[in-house]
């Protein structure tokens, strides 16, 4: 039921996983999405999970070097957990995750956890960060006071060391890796 009446689309456990760095409780998704367009059908989409069993939940969000890999979803009967059962939930959903991948799939778990070696120079790094503030060519060489080529000459170059295909790609490879915020 939950595919073919497509709650994947609004379900606002999965929205609010996409922007969360720990684990958190179902019923505290819907507070973010007060004014969202859907809000009538995340309610029903709440109010038909309670019918089939699930009354309240939470999700621990796994996270790698590129980004969101995965999550722990436990759902059932309401059980309050306090901080410290948070912590240690989220402890275990990591640990087993990647301990599932390696069981799993040694390979894709070799290639997750590589060292990731791209060495930039001090110059890349700020007009990588420009470039991340919405800045062009033209806006970055005024701020370091070096042509739009120049400029164009170090995108290029970053381009080349992230393997990326153009300028949006490039950022965000470089948020993935953590390189800019």
């Amino acid at each position: 039921m939950y595919i073919r009446k497509k709650y994947v689309v609004i379900d606002p456990t999965i929205r609010f996983l996409g922007h969360a760095q720990r684990g958190f409780r179902w019923r505290d998704t819907l507070v973010a999405f007060r004014s969202d367009p859907h809000r009538k059908r995340m309610e029903s989409m709440m109010v038909e999970a309670r019918n089939h069993g699930l009354f309240d939940g939470y999700i621990f969000p796994v996270h790698g070097r590129r980004g969101l890999m995965g999550n722990l979803t436990v759902g059932g009967r309401v059980v309050d957990l306090s901080p410290v059962e948070l912590s240690l939930f989220d402890a275990i959903a990591k640990r087993l995750f990647w301990k599932l991948l390696e069981l799993t799939d040694p390979e894709i778990m070799a290639e997750l956890v590589s060292r990731v070696e791209v060495q930039m120079t001090r110059r890349e790094m700020e007009a990588l960060h420009y470039l991340a503030d919405g800045m062009t060519s033209n806006d970055i060489g005024k701020v370091l006071d070096i042509s739009s080529h120049t400029v164009d000459w170090y995108m290029n170059g970053i381009q080349e060391k992230l393997k990326a295909k153009n300028r949006h790609h490039v950022v965000a490879i470089a948020f993935r890796l953590g390189l800019i915020s």
